[in-house]
């Protein structure tokens, strides 16, 4: 079984692709754009695990991924990568920031996705994991709106994708795991980060290993488990 981790390399991505490195016996792919040391350190630590070099902000460089796909007879995607946020009130985010991020954050996914949809119907199998996140459950946060709307948009693509390709042996499933200390929220105060700490019913943050075990469940699960969105967030959500 091949996989392709998008954002593989760091944060949550890194994780991922460690975890499904140590138990697969195919290749699991990887695409990274900052982090080239860590590029090199996986393939030097697993012998089943391959680089590629993929920028989301650069519709060539995604293009480029796109033909690479078509040589990597891939049984799994995982949808992680994300190039970023900034916190701010939805009536102070200019609308090009929208837009911006748009094409940055969800535009790549859906071409990647297409990419190997296509690859899938003709081997008649595939998985597509989509990391979201548990903010879209009841009220989203403050100053994340535009983060929330993307994530919303992606996983109302992905249960499209679980309905239109199910005869064809694919499934469609996402995950959405609480806050997690990685790159993506090394900004966040230290206090604010506490306060979550506390309020969390397991007086913990979820760890990426964590989630990358519910990754690593979401590839050698039967298909019928198909167009679900698997919530990693210990109920501290639920009213």
């Amino acid at each position: 079984m091949n996989t392709l981790v998008t954002g593989g390399a760091s944060g949550l991505g890194l994780a991922i692709t460690r975890r499904l490195a140590k138990e697969q016996t195919g290749t699991v792919y990887f695409t990274w754009h900052r982090s080239s040391e860590m590029a090199l350190a996986l393939e030097k630590e697993f012998p089943n695990v391959k680089g590629v070099v993929c920028d989301f902000t650069n519709n060539e460089s995604v293009t480029q991924l796109l033909a690479a796909m078509n040589q990597m007879e891939l049984h799994v995607i995982v949808n992680n990568a994300f190039s970023g946020m900034e916190m701010n009130y939805f009536h102070k985010t200019d609308a090009s920031y929208f837009e911006q991020n748009f094409s940055r954050n969800v535009m790549p996914v859906i071409r990647i996705t297409q990419q190997a949809i296509q690859l899938f119907r003709k081997q008649k199998n595939g998985k597509i994991i989509t990391i979201l996140s548990s903010y879209l459950i009841n009220k989203p946060p403050i100053g994340l709106s535009e983060y929330v709307a993307s994530k919303n948009y992606l996983l109302s693509l992905s249960k499209s994708w679980a309905v239109e390709n199910a005869r064809f042996n694919i499934t469609s499933n996402c995950i959405s795991p609480s806050t997690m200390q990685t790159a993506l929220t090394a900004s966040t105060d230290e206090r604010v980060m506490e306060e979550m700490i506390n309020a969390h019913p397991l007086k913990r943050l979820i760890t990426p290993e964590e989630v990358a075990d519910t990754v690593a469940y979401l590839t050698q699960v039967s298909a019928h488990l198909n167009g679900e969105n698997i919530v990693l967030n210990a109920a501290s959500d639920i009213d």
